[in-house]
C-alpha cells in the first residue's frame, strides 16, 4: 500500500492538472448522462454517455503516449473513485428533505441508479486496462525514437476503438440486459441492440478521436518540449524502456 501510495504522489505530481482535472469530470459527466437513452429502436441504441466519453480516452491515450500504460491506468482508477465520492455526494443532497419547492427532478436525476454506476465502473475499468495496454503495444511495435503525428494517431485510433467497443458492449449487457428488466419495470436491450449500440458507439467515438487527435498529439509533444514529468519518467524508464519520448 505504502508503494501504491508512493508511485500515486510521485504521478500526480508529474502528470499535468489540467489533464488529469478534465479525465475525472468526464468520467463523473458519462456516470450522469448514462441514465437517459437518446437513441433506441429495433436494431440500435445509445445511451447519454456517449456524448462526453470520447474525452476520457483521449486523455488515457495523451497519458498512455507520454507516461506509459501504468500511469494512465492509475490516473483512470483515481477517475473512478472521484466519480464514486461525487456519486455519494449527488445522492446524499437528493435525499435530503426540503420545503424550499419541488426538487423531485432533481433527486431523479441526481440520486442516480447503483447499477448503472456499477455497470459503468466495471466496463470503464476493463476498457481502460485494454485502451492503455494496447496503445503502448502498438508503440512498442512501431519501435519509432521520436513520436511522429501518423504514429500517434494509430495508436490512438486502434486502441479507442477497441476499447471504447468493449466498454459500450460490457456497459449495455451489465445495466439494460441484467438489471434492467429486473429494477425498471421489464425495460430492456437486446443482444442486438447491445452489439449494435457497442459498435454504433465505438465508430462515434472514433469519429470524434480523429477530429480531436491533433490536439492530443500538439499535448504530447508540447510536454516533451517543455521536460513535463521528468521525475516519473525517469523512474518509470528504469523499467520499461520501450517508452521512448520522455524528456531527454
Amino acid at each position: 500500500m505504502k508503494k501504491i501510495l508512493k508511485e500515486y504522489k510521485l504521478i500526480l505530481r508529474n502528470v499535468p492538472s489540467l489533464v488529469v482535472t478534465l479525465f475525472c469530470v468526464s468520467v463523473i459527466l458519462m456516470n450522469l448522462l448514462a441514465n437517459k437513452t437518446i437513441i433506441q429502436n429495433d436494431f440500435i441504441a445509445l445511451d447519454g454517455g456517449i456524448l462526453i466519453s470520447w474525452l476520457s480516452f483521449m486523455c488515457m491515450d495523451i497519458i498512455t503516449t507520454y507516461f506509459g500504460p501504468k500511469a494512465s491506468t492509475k490516473i483512470a482508477v483515481l477517475a473512478i473513485l472521484v466519480n464514486a465520492l461525487a456519486s455519494l455526494v449527488f445522492y446524499i443532497a437528493s435525499i435530503i428533505p426540503t420545503s424550499a419547492g419541488d426538487f423531485s427532478s432533481f433527486d431523479a436525476i441526481f440520486k442516480g441508479t447503483w447499477f448503472i454506476l456499477l455497470g459503468s465502473t466495471i466496463a470503464f475499468i476493463l476498457a481502460s486496462v485494454i485502451n492503455n495496454t494496447l496503445n503502448h503495444s502498438v508503440g512498442k511495435i512501431l519501435r519509432e525514437k521520436e513520436l511522429s503525428r501518423k504514429a500517434y494517431y494509430l495508436r490512438s485510433y486502434i486502441s479507442t476503438f477497441v476499447a471504447q467497443f468493449i466498454d459500450n458492449l460490457a456497459f449495455a449487457i451489465i445495466v439494460f440486459m441484467i438489471f434492467a428488466p429486473i429494477y425498471w419495470d421489464g425495460f430492456s436491450w437486446t443482444l442486438i441492440q447491445c452489439l449494435t449500440c457497442a459498435l454504433t458507439g465505438a465508430m462515434i467515438e472514433l469519429i470524434s478521436e480523429m477530429i480531436f487527435s491533433p490536439f492530443g498529439y500538439k499535448i504530447v509533444k508540447s510536454w516533451q518540449k517543455d521536460g513535463i514529468g521528468k521525475d516519473y519518467l525517469d523512474h518509470v524508464g528504469e523499467e520499461d524502456e520501450s517508452i521512448s519520448y520522455r524528456h531527454k
